[in-house]
């Protein structure tokens, strides 16, 4: 798979963030058909830093359920793969650079 295709976005919220400054941990919304070995290159290649680690998660889809003029609908958002991705120490990956 090419890098474009393993990386999908950054996922950037308090928890994220609060494990980014503390445990050098970034999380990335990944190709549900990515490994470990793809998404250890992929960001090793993408944003120039050494990986020790790879964790990934498959977070399931919720249903969701809502009530307009026409009555409910019903609808299930599409699950996602997740990976949290630990640098080296001393090392950072600047996410906020090219938005």
């Amino acid at each position: 798979m090419k890098i474009s295709e393993v990386l999908i976005k950054p996922i950037l919220t308090e928890k994220a963030n609060s494990q980014q400054e503390t445990l050098r941990r970034y999380a990335f919304k990944v190709a549900r058909k990515a490994n470990k070995l793809e998404i250890r290159n992929a960001i090793q290649q993408f944003y120039g830093v050494n990986v020790v680690d790879v964790n990934t998660v498959v977070v399931p889809g919720k249903s969701k359920t809502r009530f307009t003029k026409a009555g409910y609908i019903k609808g299930q958002k599409s699950a996602y793969k997740k990976a949290m991705v630990t640098v080296a120490e001393g090392e950072t990956i600047d996410l906020y650079a090219n938005i």
